[in-house]
């Protein structure tokens, strides 16, 4: 009899493994938004292991040919060459838009440079329908029983969307390091005192602090010091922070927060055989309960239009982790996963990334009111931000070579760039690796580090 296996996994790696990475003298952040999503079984027998990887298209340029492929790793303990003893088959499930039945074309292996592929070209009347396209996989080890589905859940799907009339955008050559300096509205130094930020040590030796901020519409941050297990609020006119007690576990977090300043944290250490877990706080700090991810790698936590929304990973979907306060179990989540992170106003914005080349859209009632389409001649890195400011696009992404990073800051309309300077990187202690920015009305916030503390700044965006 055949399993179906969902994506779960009981040991965990570790997140900023699985986001962060580059083969440069500097830290460079990897694909965090049009990400790899991994799919493996969840108690398969000892004796057999099958995962396998996937880049979701995300966003498709009109007359531009789609092939989805599955990088499968199969292999079964105590057999000569195991790779080679695995016989694998699967089948994708494509339609168009977003209701109807799925056809299910045959997955064809396909190796190269040393990669088990499974691929399977999109018909071209699906890729270029106008309302997009949805799909999901299923691969089977032939002999084992086993099969796991990408994405993971009853009724998950990656969604593909036709980006038709995208505005595009050639970014001229810049040399690194012409910055903007900003406004600093907070300073914490480091140490163990009772107004100072704690370090944890980083697995490659980097030191961990400060993991995450948020700020709101008054002026006031509040800094995450989850080596301390507490937050610091600091108000625009205070003199010092409020020190804000938070029963968490004390490794790098995410933070959110919500208009009435409740606090919601995303934890990157799991318990053994569970997900980590969004630990929920009011004002003051008092406990209003915890909710486990339903990946295991999740990497970033934002306020959506009904509660805290999880970007996931392996999953590689948004999904709700609480709805207008209740909380949803790991399976309730997957259902109303997303491609698009959801905003606070119901919109969503999408975003797919190469090493060259970035893809943006905003998103509403699953159709794209505007997209953009932005060539860079300089390596892109991780998206930190891609968020509405009125009819334009606030987009911050780092970019590097193979001496130094920074980070870019683009303000898009209708028409093409509108705004564009570059900050630097002030990455000295690691952080939840899509921490650093935020977008509070028309100004950016970023948090920094440098051997003597923590700080955020602020840049006031032109935006007439």
């Amino acid at each position: 009899m055949r399993r179906l296996i969902f994506a779960r996994a009981g040991s965990r790696p570790s997140l900023l493994g699985l986001l962060v990475g580059g083969a440069t003298s500097v830290a460079v952040a990897a694909v965090a938004l049009g990400a790899t999503a991994v799919a493996q079984p969840d108690q398969a027998p000892p004796q057999t292991l099958l995962e396998a990887t996937h880049l979701p298209p995300l966003l498709v340029m009109p007359g531009e040919r789609v092939s989805l492929a599955f990088d499968v790793h199969c292999a079964q303990a105590g057999v000569e060459a195991p790779e080679q003893s695995c016989l694998l088959s699967g089948s994708l499930f494509v339609r168009g838009g977003s209701a109807g039945h799925f056809r299910e074309l045959a997955l064809a292996q396909n190796d190269a440079a040393g990669l088990r592929l499974l691929d399977s070209a999109v018909p071209d009347a699906v890729a270029q329908d106008p309302r997009g396209f949805e799909y999901y996989a299923e691969i089977e080890a032939s002999g084992s029983g086993d099969r796991i589905r990408i994405p993971a859940g009853v009724g998950a799907t990656y969604r593909a969307y036709p980006a038709r009339n995208a505005v595009e955008v050639e970014l001229a050559p810049r040399p690194l390091g012409s910055v903007r300096r900003g406004s600093r509205v907070i300073t914490a130094p480091w140490g163990d005192g009772p107004l100072q930020v704690g370090l944890e040590p980083g697995p490659n030796a980097d030191p961990i602090g400060a993991s995450s901020f948020d700020a709101d519409t008054s002026g006031t941050v509040v800094l995450l010091d989850e080596a301390h297990r507490r937050a610091l609020r600091f108000a625009r006119t205070a003199h010092v922070p409020e020190v804000i007690p938070l029963a968490i576990d004390g490794h790098l977090a995410d933070l959110t927060i919500d208009e009435n300043q409740s606090m919601d944290v995303l934890e990157s250490v799991a318990p053994p055989g569970r997900g980590p877990f969004v630990r929920r706080f009011d004002r003051g700090g008092r406990s209003l309960g915890a909710v486990e991810t339903v990946d295991r790698s999740p990497s970033q936590i934002r306020m959506g239009p009904n509660g805290p929304v999880v970007l996931e990973h392996p999953s590689h979907l948004w999904v709700p982790v609480a709805a207008n306060g209740i909380s949803l179990q790991p399976a309730e989540q997957l259902r109303h996963g997303r491609v698009g992170r959801p905003l606070r106003s119901g919109a969503e914005v999408v975003v797919s990334r190469t090493v060259d080349e970035l893809r943006l859209a905003l998103v509403s009632r699953s159709r794209i009111q505007t997209s953009w389409r932005i060539a860079s001649p300089e390596h892109l890195g991780e998206v930190q931000l891609a968020e509405p400011l009125g009819d334009r696009l606030v987009v911050v992404v780092r970019v590097y070579d193979e001496h130094s990073d920074e980070f870019r800051v683009l303000v898009l309309d209708r028409r093409g760039l509108v705004q564009q300077f570059a900050v630097e990187s002030a990455d000295w202690a690691e952080t939840a690796p899509l921490s650093r920015f935020r977008l509070i009305g028309g100004s950016l916030y970023q948090l920094g580090s440098d051997p003597a503390g923590a700080f955020v700044d602020r840049y006031d965006l032109e935006v007439r």
